[in-house]
């Protein structure tokens, strides 16, 4: 990484280098810094968009599911045009014109016991847009064996649920801590039939990519041992604590 930020990069990221807490060294930190998120969905779009336009310098993606008519009310980077692509071929398209300086890295497929270690081991925050309990759980189990740090994210109705673990503390409580139960139904996060709003994915994948960047720069509070509950209907943002079990 230079010692310097260009003019470009100057330009481009001026309103945020104002800030006492990031400046030159707070964004050569972002674009040195590499980011997985999994799940380029109502999530994984506000998450990445957010990230780009900061200047995290690497992200990865990783989905294998192709655009329909259903994802665009809550999946702002696809419109239209782009049913039946790939999402992750589509949305590296459109963050490249969004920040061409950052590198973004596609991996057209879904997250299992076999690839994960090796997609994984690579970055040094996860960002968790999944929508179901498996996959959930085996990103907190292989980030917890890997000593990464976890941002995750669940919404359904007006309603979102975000952790952040950081792995490499002992004392840090995981996902397991908070959902106790041997198996949870799926049914909590399903869109399709529980229903969502496009906004409550926004502000929920908004918020992770925030906490992303904190992390980054090392500032701030975050959520370690605490869920962040919002009820977008009634307006009520709250913390609950849990601990380590």
């Amino acid at each position: 990484m230079k010692n310097i930020l260009n003019k470009s990069q100057i330009e481009r990221y001026s309103r945020q280098l104002v800030l006492k807490n990031i400046g030159s060294k707070g964004q050569k930190k972002l674009l040195s810094s590499k980011v997985l998120i999994v799940g380029v969905g109502g999530l994984g779009c506000p998450a990445a968009e957010n990230l780009v336009r900061a200047g995290v310098g690497s992200i990865g993606l990783i989905d294998n599911d192709v655009v329909s008519l259903s994802n665009i009310h809550r999946q702002g980077l696809f419109n239209s045009k782009d049913i039946n692509k790939s999402k992750v071929v589509v949305a590296k398209k459109i963050l490249k014109e969004i920040n061409p300086q950052i590198k973004i890295k596609t991996f057209r497929s879904r997250l299992n016991e076999n690839n994960i270690k090796n997609i994984v081991k690579n970055y040094e925050i996860i960002i968790d847009g999944s929508d179901n309990f498996k996959t959930k759980f085996l990103i907190n189990s292989y980030c917890k064996k890997l000593k990464k740090k976890l941002i995750t994210g669940a919404i359904s109705k007006f309603d979102g649920h975000i952790f952040v673990f950081d792995f490499n503390d002992k004392k840090t409580a995981s996902l397991e801590d908070f959902y106790q139960e041997d198996e949870i139904s799926d049914d909590i996060l399903n869109c399709e039939f529980e229903g969502v709003l496009g906004s409550t994915a926004s502000i929920v994948g908004a918020i992770q990519a925030n906490e992303a960047i904190k992390i980054i720069l090392g500032i701030g509070q975050n959520l370690k041992n605490q869920i962040l509950i919002i009820d977008l209907l009634n307006l009520n943002f709250r913390k609950v604590n849990f601990k380590k079990r």
